[in-house]
């Protein structure tokens, strides 16, 4: 059986011996909103089902993807039938649109050098058809091409209609916690407040500025005394949420699009709070954070409650004796991000530090990840000796114990030193009624 295929574009006529064809069916939904009304993925699988049983035309396999052909490289199910191609497991695309293959210069090419080679021998649309002729080449490059400039135009276009709507003061996207879209039709992009909202996130504001509120004491206050919730996940708001919103130069009337482009633009909407607040709250979060960095313990992000999942925090105490002398205590405990009423109580660094000792005596040593690194520090050592000493002994690495060394480094050495060494473990660290243990 022969089939001939007509491009009605270039006026020619090819006869095909279909016994040498096998075919693979490629359908691909469009993820450009220009598109949506075309036919779904199993709408063009039906399509092409049914063009191929009027046309005798064999098919081996049926592909579906649903990722975007803008870009080279980065379709999956493309990729494979490329190879399968090569592999000559068929020779022949069978498609809805000669878009729905390549809107980009790179898997055009790929196609078009796998004709060249007579891997590939046709291409077939619903209502053309491609095989290994240079006018037929021709006028598949041109048709791909043309979904190319597409999308580039719509790029171009679509970044042009941002950037006006920024102009007039309408920040794409949803509106911050606090504001609401208005549902009316000539109202599209604006916003206004929501009245149930935006007096707690305005009372957030305030409660940092001049009461100097910790993050930690804002997540409290919304989760645990008035039980705030966003209206698009109907979720209460995360550390990360807070110190967002807090940031957001949105509520006191300017908006930076895109973020972190350094272009801010006037917005229409009311604001919530005045310009003067929220430089108080930056200069009040910007202290905090130094604050907490300043304090850096050695055990602290380590470890997480045995209780309730929250993370360890730690926390420092000075006691003056009466000769004068003043002594600095270490006290871990649970967060509390997770359940305000943890019972998780509090351990001093030295008790855990002796605990952290029986655990690393009791653990495998293939559980230390630091050990290679250890037996560098040896071999360092015995240069040292060797070199500066004068000093000939040998050291073998099998001597050293390693547990000894790695207690040695929980009780005499520096904290990032600790830090390492416990972040070299292979399990994770739990501490649940002042106890600690592997998960």
């Amino acid at each position: 059986m022969e089939i001939q295929a007509t491009n009605a574009l270039i006026g020619t006529r090819v006869v095909i011996p279909t016994a040498k064809i096998k075919y693979c069916l490629y359908a691909r939904k469009s993820t450009e909103s220009e598109e949506r009304q075309i036919l779904s993925i199993e709408s063009q699988v039906k399509e092409m089902l049914e063009l191929a049983e009027k046309e005798g035309l064999e098919i081996i396999d049926i592909r579906r993807e649903s990722h975007s052909a803008k870009d080279s490289g980065q379709r999956p199910i493309f990729k494979e039938i490329l190879e399968d191609i090569r592999k000559e497991r068929f020779n022949g695309i069978l498609t809805w649109a000669p878009d729905r293959l390549s809107r980009n210069a790179g898997d055009l090419g790929s196609l078009v050098d796998l004709m060249d080679q007579k891997l590939l021998l046709q291409i077939r649309t619903y209502g053309q058809s491609f095989i290994n002729s240079p006018n037929e080449k021709f006028l598949l490059m041109i048709l791909c091409s043309q979904a190319k400039l597409e999308n580039d135009n719509k790029s171009v276009n679509v970044k042009r209609g941002l950037r006006t709507k920024c102009e007039m003061g309408l920040r794409p996207g949803p509106p911050p916690v606090g504001y609401l879209n208005e549902k009316r039709v000539d109202r599209k992009g604006y916003v206004v407040i929501d009245h149930q909202r935006a007096p707690v996130i305005k009372k957030m504001f305030e409660k940092v500025a001049y009461e100097k509120w910790s993050g930690h004491k804002i997540y409290n206050w919304l989760k645990f005394e008035i039980n705030f919730k966003s209206v698009k996940s109907n979720k209460g708001l995360s550390f990360g949420n807070i110190y967002q919103l807090l940031g957001n130069p949105y509520y006191y009337g300017v908006f930076e699009y895109p973020l972190k482009s350094g272009n801010f633009y006037t917005g229409k909407h009311e604001p919530l709070i005045t310009k003067e607040l929220f430089d108080q709250v930056q200069n009040q979060v910007k202290s905090q954070i130094i604050k907490s960095e300043s304090k850096e313990f050695a055990f602290t992000k380590l470890m997480t409650c045995g209780l309730c999942g929250s993370g360890i925090t730690a926390d420092e105490k000075f006691k003056k004796q009466k000769n004068g002398n003043i002594h600095r205590h270490v006290y871990y405990s649970c967060t509390r991000v997770r359940d305000r009423n943890c019972k998780g109580g509090y351990i001093n660094e030295i008790d855990l530090i002796k605990q952290f000792e029986t655990l690393i005596e009791k653990i495998d040593i293939d559980e230390i990840g630091i050990k290679e690194k250890i037996k560098a520090k040896v071999e360092e050592i015995k240069k040292f000796n060797h070199m500066i000493l004068g000093n000939n002994e040998k050291i073998l690495i099998a001597d050293i114990d390693i547990k000894n060394y790695a207690k040695y480094i929980l009780r005499e050495g520096k904290d990032i030193e600790k830090r390492e060494l416990l972040g070299c473990l292979k399990s994770k660290i739990s501490l649940k009624d002042k106890t600690i243990y592997l998960n």
